[in-house]
């Protein structure tokens, strides 16, 4: 029988903890706690969650510095929790990588749709095809790997996700609607700007000069991933 998902809450409003965790255990999820950026930091080392749910707003370190650190080596799903009002943070954490966000106040059962919507997507076994390659760029679905010139690239869930979805259709335009609700799915409640944001981290971590591939921004209607000839 699988484990059952580790959820780890990084937040220091103790009501957020007790909220959530009701609602976790309530779908058989274990979960762990940490009040400051510094213990959420100690806990994804020492207990490998499979999801963390992180604060913008909290002592000793920022949810924006603990999600910097975080990315540096891990591609662990990240949803974060915002204020109203903390748009500027909030954009900053999806450049940043985080996956998904919630502003406060929330609702728990909202939160629990998230998770299990990220979880999911994650877990769900790939149609063939999942694996492209071009010359330099091999994009794997079914390991959620990107490898540049035979090097391993460091990319969240989502932007690979993105990367595969538009390289998959090579030369198509997707608009941002179209992304939205393939890769986040029905589940999403963001906006299209979380597409640019995505966009933006996949182009400054497979493109270099000379690349013979290239994400092209249509204007005014979205993206496309094109292969030079």
């Amino acid at each position: 029988m699988a484990a059952a998902p580790h959820i780890l809450i990084c937040d220091d409003d103790p009501v957020v903890h007790e909220s959530l965790g009701i609602y976790l255990e309530n779908e058989h999820f274990t979960y762990s706690s940490a009040y400051d950026g510094k213990e959420g930091l100690a806990h994804v080392i020492s207990d490998k969650p499979d999801l963390i749910i992180l604060d913008l707003m909290m002592p000793e370190k920022t949810g924006i510095e603990v999600c910097r650190e975080i990315r540096k080596t891990l591609s662990t799903p990240i949803i974060i929790l915002t204020a109203k009002g903390e748009e500027i943070d909030r954009v900053l954490g999806l450049e940043l990588g985080a996956d998904d966000y919630i502003v406060k106040p929330f609702s728990p059962r909202e939160v629990i749709a998230r998770i299990k919507a990220v979880l999911r997507r994650i877990s769900e076994p790939q149609e063939s095809g999942s694996l492209l390659r071009f010359d330099g760029l091999e994009i794997n679905l079914d390991n959620y790997q990107v490898k540049v010139n035979n090097e391993l690239v460091s990319c969240t869930p989502k932007e690979v996700e993105i990367l595969h979805l538009l390289a998959s259709h090579l030369g198509q335009v997707m608009d941002r609607e179209q992304i939205l609700s393939l890769v986040w799915g029905y589940d999403y409640f963001g906006d299209t700007r979380t597409v640019d944001t995505h966009i933006k981290r996949i182009r400054q971590k497979i493109c270099y000069e000379g690349a013979p591939w290239s994400l092209i921004t249509v204007y005014g209607v979205g993206y496309k991933f094109e292969v030079s000839t």
